[in-house]
């Protein structure tokens, strides 16, 4: 069985916002409004290494998220963590739908041939084209493969397995 992924990356602190602390963070999460339902973040930090940051306000500027953090209360303590990345735990995640999966937990998945269960490859990134996802899948050949996120290519998604089985369509090896 595989290790799932435990926490999940939801935004940058881009910079300071204003002079009380506040800061500005680029959200990387596909839903910038659950910052609202969040009563904590995971801070990670280079020389302070990690801590859990408790959120006292939440404001939406453009395209930024504006977070107070309780004990942070001066610009030069948000200068102190610009570019550092802010992460929920799963149990903090935005719960799922049937037959949606966290990002974090397909990357990495061996990738098996439906019929034949022959590993090709592992999946190496996700990408969100509008329309379906695309998997990147690095072959055990070493070629990158894409491979798109539709029921009639991609047959079964288990991350607790660490597998994905498809489907191979015409033209989509090399």
């Amino acid at each position: 069985m595989a290790e799932l992924t435990q926490e999940f990356r939801v935004g940058v602190i881009a910079r300071p916002h204003g002079v009380h602390g506040e800061v500005c963070v680029f959200p990387t999460t596909d839903d910038p409004g659950r910052f609202r339902e969040l009563e904590e973040v995971i801070l990670e930090t280079p020389r302070e290494g990690r801590k859990n940051l408790k959120i006292r306000g939440v404001k939406y500027v453009k395209k930024f998220v504006i977070l107070k953090f309780e004990g942070i209360d001066t610009v030069e303590q948000v200068e102190r963590y610009r570019s550092c990345p802010l992460y929920v735990t799963r149990e903090n995640a935005v719960p799922l739908g049937e037959g949606e999966y966290y990002v974090a937990d397909v990357i990495g998945l061996t990738v098996l041939e439906e019929e034949s269960g022959r590993e090709l490859g592992t999946v190496t990134d996700v990408i969100e084209t509008g329309a379906n996802d695309v998997y990147e899948m690095k072959t055990t050949d070493g070629k990158n493969v894409l491979i798109p996120a539709i029921k009639e290519c991609v047959r079964l998604i288990d991350p607790e397995q660490g597998i994905m089985k498809i489907h191979i369509m015409k033209g989509l090896m090399p």
